[in-house]
């Protein structure tokens, strides 16, 4: 039986730190989708009709979603230092299952307004749930074991992307459900989108739980920091070295743009749904590195930031329902009619609606900022009390 090692609030200010600077970000893709001019128009990755920092302001954002997971895989092994293998599956068990009820029911809501679920999202709250179930099983195996698995599902899942849903008649949907983006009817009138299908997410989280070993008390911080900075290079370097050769590791390939910008676009201009390898590694290997830097990183701001990474979930939440009640408020100030209420599938969300990139980018800071007062309070009550539904929310 394994013996607590560590205090019941033990926390690590370098994961904290990355994991608030991800929620921050990745509230701006949010954002841009509610408020950009275009977003309901175009796809921002479109080579065809893109601006440089229309790109680059999706593209950043495209590092949210693995590092969160991965970092989700770290505090999982973390935790699990103070339980029995038993109690940490149970509890990684249980959290999956309470994570897909939030998409399903409370992270939907949140982003269409529609209390009728006629188009429910199947997103990353989704995928997170159903890879801590995944987790909840294999953490029995040894960590490299776990690790081996977690670099096969990863390295290999792209060898799937020859197979299409809509070939196999029947058995479309588990397979979606695994590999392929699908939306389906799942009553009538009402339709289920997955956007997140689960592979190679659970090897994500995996990945994560094996880099957690490194946070060991046995383990010394120079020789963490080293390591992360070295698996942090060395992926980032696989990555292009792959990406240069356009043979594997995403069904897209990049070619020779009309300048050396467009280019540039089109080698970054990776598959996330579901995410290839290549994607996965032009993410998670800078992420790494952030995070053997952040071990040493102290300072006001970064302290700030810390708040969002202390409180993830309740921050996720949140932060949606905000968006969309100052969607609401934009579009009644404009006069919109109750026919482009529901135009699209984002109540009070028209398809031609929004602003430019620099009013984005300013509610998007004042989303955010508004956010942290309410964030440090739940992290001083979450800090200061122990009813059990504090590690669900």
């Amino acid at each position: 039986m394994q013996t607590a090692t560590l205090p019941q609030k033990y926390r690590i200010a370098s994961i904290d730190l990355l994991r608030g600077a991800i929620m921050i970000i990745m509230a701006l893709d949010h954002v841009r989708d509610f408020f950009h001019v275009n977003a309901m128009l175009d796809d921002p990755t479109n080579l065809a009709t893109t601006t440089p920092l229309l790109f680059f302001t999706r593209w950043i954002t495209h590092f949210c979603a693995p590092v969160f997971v991965f970092l989700t895989g770290v505090s999982a092994f973390i935790s699990g230092q103070r339980k029995t293998k038993k109690q940490a599956s149970a509890f990684l068990f249980k959290r999956g299952l309470w994570l897909i009820l939030v998409e399903l029911v409370i992270v939907t809501l949140g982003l269409t307004f529609d209390p009728g679920y006629h188009l429910l999202f199947l997103q990353v709250i989704w995928v997170i749930g159903w890879s801590m179930i995944f987790l909840s099983v294999i953490i029995y195996l040894p960590v490299k074991w776990i690790a081996a698995i977690a670099l096969v599902i990863i390295t290999g899942h792209n060898l799937l992307d020859r197979f299409d849903a809509k070939d196999f008649n029947h058995i479309s949907i588990p397979w979606a459900f695994l590999h392929q983006q699908y939306f389906f009817p799942y009553v009538k009138g009402h339709v289920a989108g997955i956007v997140y299908p689960l592979f190679p997410w659970p090897a994500v989280m995996m990945l994560g739980y094996a880099v957690g070993s490194l946070y060991k008390s046995s383990v010394d911080a120079n020789a963490r920091r080293r390591r992360l900075l070295l698996f942090g290079i060395a992926t980032t370097v696989l990555f292009v070295v792959l990406r240069l050769t356009n043979i594997y590791g995403d069904p897209s390939k990049w070619s020779a743009q009309k300048n050396n910008v467009f280019t540039v676009i089109s080698f970054l201009n990776t598959t996330k749904y579901p995410p290839s390898l290549l994607y996965l590694c032009m993410t998670l290997g800078p992420g790494m590195i952030l995070l053997s830097f952040f071990e040493t990183v102290r300072s006001k701001f970064s302290k700030v930031i810390v708040i969002y990474g202390r409180v993830p979930m309740f921050y996720y939440l949140v932060h949606f329902y905000l968006i969309h009640i100052v969607c609401v408020v934009i579009f009644f100030a404009q006069q919109r009619t109750s026919k482009e209420m529901a135009e699209s599938f984002l109540l009070f969300r028209p398809n031609h609606f929004g602003f430019n990139l620099p009013v984005v980018y300013a509610i998007w800071l004042s989303i955010v900022i508004a956010l942290y007062p309410l964030c440090r309070w739940y992290n001083k009550y979450k800090s200061t009390h122990t009813q059990w539904w504090l590690s669900y929310l």
